[in-house]
């Protein structure tokens, strides 16, 4: 089961992890609340709220710290007037992955302030150890609301079927807001996602050896290119990497594509100066060309 404590009447589906995102923002944040997130992070966790007129405050994660919250941090930025507290986990575009023991404390430090957690779980089901399935937020806090889809760990992103797993009151204001928003999701959506769901540990055996795979590949990689550095992840199917290269990520990323056909997406994207995101997901032989054809790339920069 994908969740401990979750039933039929703390889950309503939406239009992929996006659609959850946007409905819990606007059903839970008001102009002038006040909303902390994390950063980097997907980007409708921060500008949503801020296009509502919400006081949001951001939580930079930093290499230093493998891109996991500085709790001390969050603490001082989790205020008792703190409507939500929106979270990654695991984390786009770093890989980095909170434990049960973080999320714990995490959901502490909001219990202490009365604020609601959104936890955005898309990438949930692809840790690189164990049995690949950290735990949910919605299992843990009270005032958790976890997001999350087919989209990446079951590769269906094509489906466009996600759900918002929360406490039954947010599902009712939520189903409230959906009646102007999706209505509802196309039946034939439905009908694989079910499937899929029936079969995920099948699904997500597949997804994981193809995600620990080629992290491993990429690794190598990493450690055998003298211009990249990164914090290796552990969890989804992106990480950011650091480059030794004079010139900024739009423009990295730009030359590379041309120059290459390769794409990863510039830091700035994300806030992150200095990086670049890449997906590992793909198939083996095809990341390997394209980690040739970067190292060729990164060869001829002065």
């Amino acid at each position: 089961a994908l969740y401990e404590k979750q039933t039929s009447e703390n889950l309503i589906v939406t239009h992929g992890t996006i659609g959850a995102n946007m409905l819990i923002h606007k059903t839970m944040v008001s102009p002038g609340d006040r909303v902390v997130a994390v950063v980097p992070t997907y980007q409708q966790h921060y500008s949503i709220p801020a296009s509502i007129g919400a006081d949001v405050h951001q939580l930079y994660l930093k290499e230093e710290n493998n891109f996991l919250p500085d709790l001390e941090e969050l603490r001082a930025l989790v205020t008792p007037d703190t409507q939500l507290l929106a979270i990654n986990n695991p984390n786009n575009p770093t890989g980095a992955l909170l434990d049960r023991a973080m999320l714990e404390e995490i959901a502490e430090i909001a219990r202490a302030a009365g604020a609601w957690i959104l936890c955005d779980e898309v990438y949930r089901g692809l840790d690189q150890h164990g049995g690949g399935m950290t735990a949910s937020m919605a299992d843990i806090y009270e005032k958790g609301i976890s997001t999350a889809s087919t989209s990446k760990a079951f590769s269906l992103a094509g489906l466009r079927l996600g759900w918002i797993a929360a406490p039954e009151e947010i599902i009712e204001a939520v189903s409230i807001h959906r009646d102007y928003d999706t209505i509802a999701v196309a039946r034939i959506d439905d009908h694989f996602a079910a499937l899929a769901l029936e079969n995920q540990e099948r699904i997500l055996e597949r997804s994981q050896a193809i995600t620990r795979g080629n992290l491993s590949v990429l690794a190598e990689w990493v450690d055998s290119e003298p211009r990249i550095s990164w914090v290796k992840p552990k969890s989804g199917t992106t990480t950011l990497l650091r480059f030794d290269v004079a010139m900024n990520s739009r423009d990295f990323c730009v030359a590379l594509l041309q120059e290459t056909g390769v794409m990863f997406t510039p830091g700035s994207a994300f806030n992150m100066e200095g990086y670049v995101r890449i997906g590992f997901a793909n198939t083996p032989s095809i990341l390997k060309a394209g980690l040739d054809r970067v190292s060729a790339f990164l060869a001829k920069q002065p």
